[in-house]
């Protein structure tokens, strides 16, 4: 019988997910960023054609506050050297950063934007 040990990553304790409601879907304006933290790190959310989106708040590159950048349809662009990524994934669209930042699963639950935190 094979059991689940520190190295496995289908055990349960790695696959832990949190729910958090991090703002009210009001709060974040139809084409804007706003800028939340939970737990401590830094998190921003994104709305584009009525739908919330969220990523890490930071940069890949050099660690750039994504929620202060300019927001082009689903491209954000990093304030401090102009990294560009698609909300709605955290994939890379433009130089110099090459790393995806992480993206979240979001809900509106009864106007609360809700994610799903690791």
């Amino acid at each position: 019988m094979i059991k689940p040990d520190d190295n496995d990553f289908t055990s349960s304790r790695l696959s832990r997910s949190v729910r958090a409601a991090l703002a009210m879907d009001s709060e974040v304006p139809e084409g804007g960023a706003m800028c939340v933290t939970a737990n401590q790190k830094p998190f921003a959310l994104f709305k584009v054609g009525g739908k919330v989106y969220c990523l890490d708040n930071t940069c890949t590159h050099l660690g750039g506050p994504l929620c202060q950048g300019r927001l082009q349809g689903t491209i954000i662009q990093c304030p401090w050297h102009g990294s560009r990524f698609d909300v709605t994934s955290g994939n890379v669209v433009g130089p110099p950063a090459r790393k995806p930042v992480r993206a979240y699963p979001v809900a509106v639950e009864g106007g609360k934007i809700v994610v799903e935190l690791p």
